[in-house]
């Protein structure tokens, strides 16, 4: 898969998670390390953007997504968020 098929409320609500969870529990849970180049950016708040968009799908369609499924950055994850 290379481009993870998310919506803007699946994006929200693993932002939400991360919040509830704090960033440590966060990636742990998803199995991603932290982010390099490319946050999401909330109220002022940077999220790692591959395991956001990592959880989102995982809430949409109930199918947990690592990090090797798809790439992250430029590739994708900035231009299906932004």
């Amino acid at each position: 898969m290379s481009t993870p098929d998310v919506r803007a409320d699946d994006v929200a609500g693993a932002l939400d998670e991360f919040d509830a969870l704090g960033r440590r529990e966060f990636l742990s849970k998803y199995g991603f390390g932290p982010a390099r180049s490319y946050f999401l950016v909330r109220d002022g708040k940077e999220y790692d953007s591959k395991a956001v968009v990592g959880a989102a799908h995982t809430r949409r369609h109930g199918v947990a997504l690592t990090s090797g499924d798809f790439s992250g950055g430029e590739a994708t994850v900035k231009r299906r968020v932004v």
